[in-house]
């Protein structure tokens, strides 16, 4: 008997013995990597938000754009006082810095608001698109806006560090890579979000690139 025809005997037996050798299983599919939660946030209802006074425009998020409200810092305020304040003045006919005239807005201009301390509230309902006073169009950015001007002061340490947690935690939600984190004078011809701030944004945009 050859040595084959011997091998393949001993193949049958184990085969009619339930010896067979059999196929591993297939490994698992990767798990996805959850998105983390939300950054802890004061809501609208917390500070006391108003109804929007028009209709808004729906729109997807895919960048996240950064700015600075240009007004000083003022530690001494309230943060739903402010947010109140900033709400009022986006819902009526006001007159801006450079002297125009700004016609209502339904709304806090912006998506996130974070305040010298840190704190973060919700501005206006990230669904629908923002507004600004320069030539370009929000939809699709997620605005962002840090309380300060930039220009003559600096962003303190507890801004920057909520800063970073709701940009990292934003860019998972909305799968926006670090390419399309920017800010508002990569739009429009603007100072904003100053130059101090700017300064400090590849910080934030490294955390994304890195993965957290």
């Amino acid at each position: 008997m050859t040595a084959r025809r011997h091998a393949l005997r001993i193949f049958a037996a184990l085969v009619l013995a339930g010896c067979a050798p059999r196929a591993l299983p297939a490994p698992p599919p990767p798990a996805e990597t959850p998105t983390p939660p939300p950054p802890a946030l004061v809501t609208r209802e917390v500070w006391g938000a108003q109804a929007p006074v028009a209709p808004m425009r729906p729109h997807a998020i895919d960048r996240i754009t950064i700015h600075h409200t240009a007004s000083a810092q003022r530690p001494e305020r309230p943060l739903e006082e402010k947010l109140r304040a900033l709400q009022a003045f986006s819902q009526s006919r006001s007159p801006l810095a450079d002297g125009r005239m700004k016609e209502p807005w339904p709304d806090i201009p912006y998506h996130y608001y974070v305040d010298l301390e840190g704190t973060i509230a919700e501005a206006r309902d990230a669904g629908y698109a923002g507004d600004s006073n320069t030539a370009y169009d929000p939809a699709g950015h997620l605005l962002i806006v840090l309380e300060g001007n930039f220009e003559n002061e600096y962003p303190t340490a507890p801004q920057m560090e909520a800063l970073r947690r709701l940009v990292t935690w934003a860019a998972q939600r909305w799968d926006i890579p670090a390419t399309r984190i920017g800010d508002h004078n990569d739009f429009a011809h603007t100072a904003c979000p100053g130059r101090r701030l700017e300064a400090l944004l590849p910080s934030v945009t490294q955390l994304v690139r890195g993965g957290g």
